[in-house]
């Protein structure tokens, strides 16, 4: 009889024990089933992350150098033009002529509000020249002195000023920063200057050399004496990290 009371006993105790052990090992379970799921949800996660990164890294290095490649070829073309340009000015004993620019970079905006003028951080400026700028091949505007440092006045601004040519015919005038567009002005009266003639830089006033891309003309005023021209530019920068300044024309 005894025995038999603790046969029961024994049993009651193990049903109870795995009730509580199955439980706890249940729950132990699933906590480390919600675990290694977690690790490889994020181990998932992180692989495919640097994936992508890896081929948009592959991406741009083969666009870069796609870029490179093209650069080089336009670099070689542009020597051998040199080449050949300087050969023929040596036929006839006149200087050659080698166009140089140099990078600067924009510091800050002269006056709050005012997009239009941006110093410079321009270490040999020569406070008694005008330069040119330029900005992805285009004209950008001019670098003059302000109080013995180099402003670059944009060609949004009124002070940007420099002598251009429009069209195939190369009609002479004045580009004027006006604000959104540039207006180009005293052009002779019986010249005919026409909507979507494009506008180049002349060379002539010692600021650019010739042949640079200003913009489009988009509409021709008549005035007493002369005609005026607006521009829409190529270049329209606002917020401007780094320059090219036009450091001799010839």
């Amino acid at each position: 009889m005894k025995t038999k009371i603790a046969f029961i006993l024994i049993v009651a105790g193990f049903t109870l024990a795995s009730m509580y052990f199955s439980s706890y090992a249940r729950n132990f379970v699933l906590d480390c089933a919600n675990y290694a799921i977690n690790v490889y949800e994020n181990s998932l996660k992180f692989v495919k992350s640097n994936i992508n990164e890896h081929f948009s890294q592959a991406d741009q290095i083969r666009t870069l150098r796609e870029r490179n490649a093209e650069l080089e070829k336009s670099a070689g073309l542009l020597l051998a033009f040199a080449y050949e340009l300087n050969g023929l000015l040596a036929d006839k004993n006149i200087t050659s002529f080698s166009p140089q620019i140099k990078p600067v970079r924009a510091l800050s905006y002269a006056q709050i509000g005012d997009y239009g003028k941006v110093w410079l951080d321009f270490p040999d400026f020569n406070a008694s020249k005008i330069y040119g700028l330029m900005f992805n091949g285009k004209s950008a505007g001019i670098a003059a002195n302000e109080g013995g440092r180099a402003l670059a006045y944009l060609q949004s601004d009124p002070k940007s000023v420099f002598s251009v040519y429009i069209g195939e015919n190369k009609i002479a005038g004045i580009a004027k920063g006006a604000g959104k567009n540039i207006e180009i002005k005293f052009i002779a009266q019986w010249l005919e200057p026409k909507v979507g003639d494009e506008v180049f830089t002349s060379g002539l006033d010692g600021i650019f050399f010739g042949g640079i891309p200003v913009g489009k003309i988009v509409a021709v005023q008549d005035r007493d004496l002369y005609q005026s021209a607006v521009d829409e530019p190529y270049n329209k920068i606002t917020i401007p990290s780094y320059l090219y300044v036009v450091i001799k024309d010839r």
